[in-house]
């Protein structure tokens, strides 16, 4: 087929397709170890409020309505309403339904601000988005229109004690040019479980505000919902930040429903665009958010039933980790939220591409760690011996991925 250059770029092999395709192979395919997507882990107290919770809208006739009706390009008001008021009363923050807007889903929202703020400009300038933190989200990679649009940073490194290590912003470094339009992070952050520190926060936003560039949290992990963080952090938003937000990790991926909070102008730029591309988000899933808020139970159920869950879970991952690599074979990033483990095979003699394959072959499902470094002009071998897992699996399905794992280090390493 004769594409244009957009279709060229946007049909080619990459990660996050790769990954999603790998995701609905592994759902398919009847023993496989799923432990290389992003599904939420289904939570049988989550599941029987959602049950219960659209049984009452069918009854009152609110998911007739949603179904129904589109709603404005910038997404059902009443949810923009109901979650204004809950964050300003909970965090404080001088925001209204005007700093608000939906999209379909989260990954929407990233394309439409990567070049909303990066790219060619009109004076004929061009700008990138840098990432002060890698390893990243492998789903910003190709979300840019044009190439070359992201530059990033390595991080220091600290090797902490029980075989863990953490990523550390290296501010010092942290140089931010007249070509950065934008500066994002994620918090926590996919893929590693690293929650940036409240003074990396800060910092970054004074240097965002120093450029007079937005500074971009992807959110989707993070406080106060969904509430997946392990670790002391705070919320932060102002009108220089744009913090993006999901219904997908409370336990609603189908939904399709991403939350964008931000000053007025980019927030009217989203809907416009909005607008053309889609004509208007979904419906489904700010309804059942807006129940939920009217009822009380979002910022509940995420620090009740969601939190102490993953906590729960990723503290019997590790211990069944540790039973099959010993640290002296896998180093584990600190587990500080989000819902993935990131391992460090330091002495591993092949790339985790190689070793993806191996895996693939024998039914274990991970993701290789070199897609997780958008924008990163040096080489760095760090990458290729690091891979991402969910800890989201049945224990006994974690403990054979584990087993097979082990297997496959002990003949690759021999």
């Amino acid at each position: 087929m004769n594409f244009s250059q957009f279709g060229h770029k946007f049909t080619r092999q990459n990660g996050i397709t790769r990954l999603m395709e790998d995701m609905g192979t592994g759902l398919r395919t009847p023993g496989t170890v799923m432990l290389g997507g992003g599904n939420p882990a289904k939570i049988p107290e989550m599941e029987h409020y959602i049950e219960d919770l659209l049984a009452d809208m069918q009854q009152s006739g609110q998911l007739t309505e949603a179904l129904c009706n589109y709603d404005g390009p910038r997404g059902k008001s009443v949810l923009l309403e109901s979650l204004a008021a809950e964050l300003k009363e909970h965090h404080g923050w001088d925001i209204t339904a005007k700093n608000i807007a939906l999209t379909n889903g989260s990954q929407s929202a990233f394309f439409y601000l990567f070049n909303l703020f990066a790219g060619k400009r009109e004076d004929g300038q061009r700008r990138k988005v840098l990432f002060p933190l890698t390893p990243e989200y492998l789903g910003y990679a190709d979300a840019g229109l044009e190439e070359d649009l992201f530059v990033s940073a390595r991080p220091t490194l600290t090797l902490l004690p029980e075989g863990q290590f953490k990523y550390h912003i290296d501010m010092e470094n942290l140089a931010i040019g007249e070509d950065i339009g934008l500066i994002c992070v994620s918090r926590p952050t996919n893929p590693t479980g690293n929650v940036i520190t409240d003074e990396e926060l800060a910092s970054l936003d004074t240097l965002a505000r120093q450029h007079d560039i937005p500074l971009l949290i992807d959110n989707a992990y993070g406080l106060p919902f969904p509430g997946i963080i392990f670790t002391e952090a705070s919320a932060l938003w102002n009108p220089n930040i744009i913090l993006c937000m999901s219904l997908s990790k409370l336990g609603l991926p189908g939904a399709r429903c991403g939350i964008i909070i931000a000053g007025e102008d980019t927030i009217n730029a989203l809907g416009n665009m909005n607008g053309i591309i889609s004509l208007a988000p979904g419906s489904i899933g700010p309804a059942i958010a807006n129940e939920m808020l009217c009822r009380k139970d979002l910022l509940r159920l995420s620090e009740q039933v969601i939190r102490p869950y993953y906590h729960h879970k990723v503290t019997e991952t590790i211990a069944i980790i540790r039973r099959y690599l010993p640290e002296d074979r896998c180093l584990i990033h600190k587990p500080e939220g989000a819902i993935f483990l990131w391992l460090w095979f330091r002495d591993l003699p092949v790339t985790t591409e190689e070793l993806y394959h191996r895996l693939k072959a024998r039914g274990v499902l991970m993701v290789p760690g070199h897609f997780f470094f958008p924008g990163l002009q040096e080489e760095w071998p760090h990458g290729n011996q690091c891979m991402r897992m969910n800890y989201i699996p049945e224990n006994k399905e974690i403990e054979r991925a584990m087993i097979i794992l082990a297997d496959e280090l002990e003949q690759i390493c021999r």
